[in-house]
């Protein structure tokens, strides 16, 4: 299971810190190991604190054509503009690897923090992307637009995994980001784990930030939903596995794909 840190903030960035989002994803993750699943951690923060590692920001192909956007991404490395070391091409391995995904994040100005908004853009490409860059003979737009209206299907390439979401504010805007997160995810094909697998929560609503990791260490329940996280979705992924969950409808076609 892909367990993601959504947070720009480590130690190492803010010494003696270890942010809520880590401390949050660490409590689901014991949990996760508790039920024997295996968990992969990637924890974005390291953008803010780890020499030369990037993700390049998406350059928005789609909007020219869908084929255009190629899965995985092809755009970089751009070794003539010194776009190189795209971290990009190996989280698209681990997305793919994991049989469930849970997304720990805080709210940034009611939003994902930068470095998770980043990889969502980038992942652009699972739903929808071209897998075959040589039908658009790389970046030729002319080819993209012909494939797409000769009827593009539209294919998503994530879909049928399990996910959960954790996202934590103080002030203001953990239901409109959880939210955003969660038709993110179904967007794509991803099975939610139910209700109890998204949650969105204030931690020391409204109070001084130089106590919020104190509110953390006193809020129980808090900690003990987070847990219910890691179980709603531990258990989706054993039913995953033995074909006993599929999304609601899995048959229906879209009459508008996109």
């Amino acid at each position: 299971m892909l367990l993601i840190c959504g947070s720009a903030r480590n130690d190492g960035t803010c010494p003696s810190e270890i942010s809520k989002t880590f401390r949050l994803l660490g409590i689901a993750r014991e949990t996760l190991e508790q039920a024997e699943i295996q968990t992969d951690v990637l924890d974005l923060s390291l953008l803010t604190s780890d020499y030369g590692r990037k993700i390049h920001p998406c350059k928005a192909c789609v909007s020219t054509a869908m084929p255009l956007c190629h899965w995985p991404c092809s755009c970089y490395p751009n070794h003539a503009l010194n776009q190189t070391h795209d971290w990009m091409a190996e989280i698209y391995e681990r997305w793919t690897a994991a049989h469930a995904v849970i997304i720990v994040s805080p709210v940034y100005w009611y939003q994902s923090p930068s470095p998770l908004k980043l990889m969502i853009d980038r992942l652009v490409c699972a739903d929808g992307g071209n897998p075959d860059p040589t039908s658009t003979s790389g970046k030729k737009a002319g080819k993209a637009k012909a494939l797409e209206m000769a009827g593009w299907n539209y294919p998503q390439h994530l879909a049928g995994r399990a996910y959960g979401v954790i996202v934590h504010g103080d002030v203001a805007g953990v239901e409109g980001s959880r939210r955003a997160l969660s038709d993110w995810l179904d967007w794509m094909g991803f099975i939610d784990a139910g209700a109890q697998a998204r949650l969105d929560r204030y931690i020391g609503y409204y109070e001084p930030y130089a106590t919020s990791h104190e509110a953390l260490d006193k809020d129980q329940p808090v900690q003990e939903e987070a847990r219910n996280v890691a179980r709603a979705v531990a258990k989706a992924v054993v039913d995953l596995r033995a074909g006993r969950l599929q999304a609601v409808q899995p048959n229906l076609s879209r009459p508008r794909p996109k």
